[in-house]
């Protein structure tokens, strides 16, 4: 067993690290799980990045407040080509990066490398991404930030964006694997869920397709589920359908 302590990405560093080992022979199989609870120094954290406590999670949304906690896990099985059990989804590939600019901050040509790198690994074109599970922590600084980089690398009316942080609140080390669940879901049903606390988005995320107000149904091919740390660590991973 492998632990990693990668702050909110460690679910996608998990992720690249089950497809490094399976690829490399080093297991037939990996489970890559992440879990987090609050605890009172991460309580007190969050309660010092904002002028006040918030009382809803609104990711991208323009009158944001801040990030309120979650607790949770997920767990994801990655196995091989020659396995012959169910499989939910294909897990292409990660792109990783730690700029380390900040402690809090993140840096969009942080964000931007990890996204690149991601594409990079996978031989895709973001032009083929159908679905982006947005890390969406309804902060200050995260929000512009996401949606700046997401607009420097997808196309005029590109994916579709949705983000569960509304909803379920900021799983932190868990947060990775809580929007894989989702974006997993997305491309077997072609049902994407809006984003719980989004009325009136954010001028950053002006020309980006947030999914807002109700449930979309769609066809759905491929799927960029990002993850960003405190300290510029930084997941973005991309699974296709079945």
């Amino acid at each position: 067993m492998l632990t990693l302590a990668n702050a909110c990405s460690a679910g996608g560093h998990a992720l690249a690290l089950a497809q490094d080992m399976v690829e490399a022979g080093d297991a037939d199989a990996v489970v890559a799980a992440a879990a987090d609870t609050m605890t009172t120094s991460m309580l007190a954290m969050i309660g010092r990045v904002a002028d006040k406590p918030t009382d809803r999670v609104r990711p991208f949304d323009v009158a944001r407040t801040g990030v309120l906690l979650g607790e949770g896990a997920g767990a994801a099985l990655v196995v091989g080509d020659d396995w012959d059990g169910p499989v939910v989804g294909r897990l292409l590939g990660t792109g990783l990066s730690c700029d380390a600019s900040h402690e809090t901050a993140p840096d969009p040509d942080g964000i931007a490398r990890a996204m690149a790198d991601a594409y990079e690994r996978t031989g895709r074109d973001p032009g083929e991404v159908d679905l982006v599970l947005a890390h969406g922590t309804g902060t200050a600084l995260n929000d512009p930030a996401e949606s700046a980089t997401l607009r420097r690398f997808l196309p005029p009316g590109g994916p579709l964006i949705t983000a569960v942080k509304g909803a379920l609140g900021h799983m932190s080390g868990a947060a990775a694997l809580a929007s894989l669940d989702v974006a997993l879901r997305s491309l077997e049903t072609g049902m994407v869920p809006a984003i719980a606390g989004l009325r009136t988005p954010l001028p950053e995320g002006e020309g980006l397709r947030f999914v807002r107000g109700a449930p979309v149904s769609t066809s759905l091919a491929l799927a960029q589920v990002n993850a960003f740390g405190f300290g510029g660590v930084n997941a973005v991973t991309l699974v296709a359908s079945r």
